[in-house]
């Protein structure tokens, strides 16, 4: 992965070695101050252009086109709460995305799955180890965000989220997160219905170039990525690992996500 990968900055095939080390010490108090970390410039630019035209193609003539109406949940119903609460509130998403088995051979799919890179996550999040999905579809996805389109408000299932960033709008397509409004003990139900009423001035704006990677930890902080705008379009990769093998979405899942179900 030289070719592809800043391994001079960002020693991640070298983790025990003093550079290595100190990475991962230095991620993880950003991650433990911030809820975020980012590995700016991780993808030599070369290679970043290189992995736009190769999933182009596909993103052009195959995306599934994502646009549903949905909560913060992503639930169609939440246990103690009437369908009326504002933290049920209806938000609309759109994107169009491409899965892993569309793009094979792109150097995209050979980072997702590059050993390393699983090692050093699970270094920095304090994991036993992290594995790729085995599901072909879920396991990374190319998601690309058109002039009007957005991610709209939500909470990640999972504990943390893992992003590339491929390509930046022409305008828009901001990432924003509100910090502490729910945690594994209080879903608070009230401050997020509050929060979605509301103009909340307590939200945050995260930052990234083309070519940075970005973990997130969005399983409790309620999190959207704002409408693009322009005729140059949002390209986003997202990685998904698990500590244990074999995790795969429903066929349910699949079928809302991305129009299909996984052989």
């Amino acid at each position: 992965m030289t070719d592809v990968v800043d391994l001079e900055r960002y020693p991640l095939d070298r983790l025990h070695s003093p550079a290595g080390q100190a990475l991962i010490a230095r991620c993880q108090a950003t991650l433990e101050k911030e809820g975020t970390f980012n590995l700016d410039g991780l993808i030599r630019p070369e290679s970043l252009g290189q992995m736009v035209e190769e999933v182009r193609p596909a993103v052009e003539s195959s995306a599934f086109t994502h646009r549903r109406r949905h909560n913060v949940y992503f639930l169609p119903q939440v246990e103690g709460l009437e369908p009326g609460h504002p933290a049920l509130t209806e938000l609309e998403t759109a994107n169009h995305t491409v899965c892993a088995d569309q793009i094979t051979d792109s150097a995209l799919v050979r980072l997702y799955g590059w050993p390393p890179l699983a090692k050093f996550l699970a270094a920095v999040m304090q994991k036993a180890a992290l594995y790729p999905m085995d599901d072909p579809l879920a396991c990374l996805n190319v998601m690309t965000y058109r002039d009007g389109e957005a991610l709209n408000w939500h909470f990640d299932r999972s504990e943390f989220t893992t992003t590339l960033l491929l390509q930046a709008p022409t305008e828009g397509g901001h990432f924003e997160y509100r910090t502490g409004l729910r945690d594994d003990n209080d879903p608070n139900y009230e401050g997020v219905g509050a929060f979605l009423q509301h103009d909340n001035p307590d939200r945050q704006q995260l930052v990234v170039s083309p070519g940075t990677l970005n973990v997130f930890r969005g399983k409790n902080t309620l999190h959207r990525v704002t409408p693009v705008k322009g005729s140059r379009d949002r390209i986003i990769a997202v990685f998904s690992y698990y500590e244990n093998k074999g995790v795969r979405f429903s066929d349910e899942d699949n079928l809302g996500f991305y129009g299909r179900q996984a052989d």
